[in-house]
């Protein structure tokens, strides 16, 4: 199994997953909405989700919650092990994106909170085709990521996807659709397979 980027091991090592799982019930309690991910992929309407590198499963839980068949997956396991205590009755893997070969196919894979930049720099592209291979044909890749010095530039990411088979669909600068620019700090794309 393929190790996380030195990004993923230094934000790591700076928190405890059950405080990151804090910081989005603070959230629900200040009246802010913590489920921007989620509404951005349900609005696809989607029957089946996969959350790659689900973490503590905030995203995943909450499309449940809406109806829809959800596996999490992510390579670390103390994050994946949160999800399963939270939720035992959802499917949760403990894989590297890279090198997952799940039976099931998705109408959309999500990969929500910089989960690409996390994936160790010789793995990025591997990653992003594993996810390629378990879309349904038409099936969307969603993925909302950091831009920043020393991360995947969006360019990157656009030719992981197209050598993937995927078609560039939009990209915005939140998940609430704000207008991406090119001089945005975040990006939300939306990729297709054929």
């Amino acid at each position: 199994m393929g190790l996380p980027s030195e990004n993923w091991n230094q934000w790591r090592r700076q928190l405890d997953p059950a405080d990151y799982d804090e910081r989005w019930r603070r959230m629900a309690a200040a009246g802010t909405n913590p489920h921007g991910e989620a509404d951005f992929v349900f609005s696809y309407h989607p029957r089946s989700v996969l959350d790659g590198g689900c973490g503590t499963g905030r995203v995943a839980i909450e499309l449940a919650r809406r109806g829809l068949d959800v596996v999490g997956t992510d390579l670390d396991n103390d994050m994946i092990g949160l999800a399963r205590a939270k939720a035992p009755e959802l499917t949760w893997v403990h894989a590297d994106l890279s090198e997952l070969d799940l039976p099931t196919r998705f109408d959309i894979v999500v990969l929500a909170g910089n989960v690409i930049p996390y994936v160790a720099s010789d793995r990025r592209h591997a990653a992003v085709v594993g996810c390629a291979r378990h879309l349904v044909p038409g099936g969307r890749l969603i993925a909302g990521f950091q831009l920043q010095a020393g991360w995947p530039s969006v360019a990157d990411y656009d030719r992981w996807c197209e050598s993937s088979g995927l078609v560039f669909e939009a990209r915005y600068a939140t998940w609430d659709r704000h207008a991406f620019t090119g001089t945005d700090s975040y990006a939300v794309s939306v990729h297709r397979l054929g």
